[in-house]
């Protein structure tokens, strides 16, 4: 190596001076696009090796993950995040749907059975860039909303409307320190002031210290206003702290303690209602459906049919429940005598329907021996001659309670009123 470079040793200074030329020039020269030499050389050569590395390095990772690993399990992880999170915003939609739905038939029941006259709307908008706490409906002057009409829902009372506009109306919430409204305790009757705070609780003032309210306690708007109807209700205290001469009093309103409606009504003719004595039940009550009527067999006192005079068939027996205690057995009785003379018992609906009262003196079982389970008895008759005929009357001292007939009794007394069969002649 020595004796190559002693040899060529002026050629090499020569390429040596050369090359450090060049450099220098590329270093200092730049081409037409204002880029130096040395780094479009350095990038023209460095650039494919960069190129080659970067695919090995892919290549071999790709290979790693999806065969040496698991097979496309990398594929089939992004697929199935994909379809988690698309499952995600449909839970998300349908739940807020089924709330809605929920939420309309609330409004709807509490609309038919509330007193007041309401008109359903939805929270389209809310106030943007205002320290007020304002939401906007979509129903204005045209659907006849004027200013001051409260704006509820079935939990509780949310505003009341502030500004109308032919087609949207502006509703003022409860939470807004500029709202008020007269309110009245449900258990001691305190009166007091609503007001909002600007956060999520409202504060009851005016209410003098000797008034007892105690956490847990219900507050109901009073009418005093003259904006919510009397009876509506407002909120549960959360605390009391005793003041002079007025307490401090914190509200939980309950009508925004699901956050902001999308579905409220708005009190066109409010009615005024009592105040409860009792907070109102949110929970539901199932109530088992009533059950069907017993039937009593065929040729029973109740359920058989007599067969006209004229020899057609029998029309369909009326169908009564069995009766189970001894009233029910008198009461079945009286009706079996009720329904033999066309009478409806109770005059039905309007009561209009009674032209006559009843006759229960005929009736085919007596009712106090029936309640001891005797069965029919019939009162002794004697023959009393009146004018040339005879008749049957029952005999004189003796009630159903003390009949203790037979039959050939009854048989031999009616023949000796001159009639064979017990038939009576004239």
């Amino acid at each position: 190596m020595e004796s190559f470079l002693n040899r060529y040793r002026n050629i090499t200074v020569l390429l040596l001076v050369i090359f450090a030329q060049l450099v220098l020039l590329a270093v200092d020269a730049k081409n037409d696009q204002h880029v130096r030499f040395i780094r479009v050389w350095t990038v023209t050569v460095v650039s494919p090796l960069a190129r080659l590395m970067e695919g090995m390095r892919g290549t071999s990772i790709s290979f790693i993950h999806n065969y040496i690993t698991l097979h496309d399990s990398d594929a089939e992880n992004r697929r199935l995040r994909a379809e988690n999170d698309r499952l995600k915003l449909d839970k998300i939609f349908l739940t807020n749907e089924l709330n809605r739905a929920e939420n309309a038939k609330a409004l709807e029941i509490f609309q038919k059975r509330t007193p007041s006259k309401t008109l359903a709307a939805s929270v389209f908008s809310t106030a943007i860039g205002s320290s007020r706490k304002v939401v906007f409906v979509d129903r204005g002057s045209v659907a006849g909303v004027m200013r001051e009409m409260a704006v509820v829902t079935p939990d509780g009372i949310i505003g009341k409307v502030t500004t109308v506009y032919s087609l949207a109306s502006e509703v003022l919430l409860i939470t807004d320190p500029m709202f008020a409204a007269g309110v009245v305790s449900g258990k001691m009757h305190a009166h007091g002031t609503l007001k909002g705070t600007g956060t999520s609780l409202c504060k009851v003032d005016f209410v003098a210290f000797e008034d007892k309210v105690e956490p847990g306690d219900w507050f109901y708007t009073s009418g005093d206003d003259r904006i919510f109807p009397r009876g509506m209700p407002v909120g549960v205290v959360k605390s009391v702290r005793p003041g002079q001469p007025y307490r401090e009093i914190t509200l939980d309103p309950s009508g925004m303690s699901r956050g902001s409606p999308e579905d409220v009504l708005i009190v066109v003719e409010g009615v005024h209602q009592d105040i409860p004595d009792t907070p109102p039940a949110n929970q539901q009550v199932y109530l088992a459906p009533a059950p069907p009527p017993l039937l009593e067999p065929a040729g029973t006192a109740t359920g058989t049919a007599v067969a006209p005079a004229d020899g057609s068939a029998p029309p369909a027996a009326a169908a009564h429940p069995a009766p189970g205690t001894e009233a029910d057995k008198a009461r079945a009785m009286y009706q079996k005598a009720a329904d033999s003379e066309d009478i409806v018992l109770g005059g039905g609906a309007t009561g209009t329907n009674i032209k006559r009262p009843p006759d229960f003196t005929k009736l085919p079982v007596d009712p106090r021996t029936a309640a001891q389970g005797r069965g029919a008895a019939t009162p002794p008759v004697v023959p009393v001659q009146k004018k040339g005929t005879a008749s049957l009357v029952p005999a004189k001292g003796t009630g159903p309670a003390d009949l203790k007939t037979t039959p050939d009794a009854v048989r031999r007394a009616n023949q000796a009123a001159g009639g064979p069969g017990g038939i009576p002649r004239p």
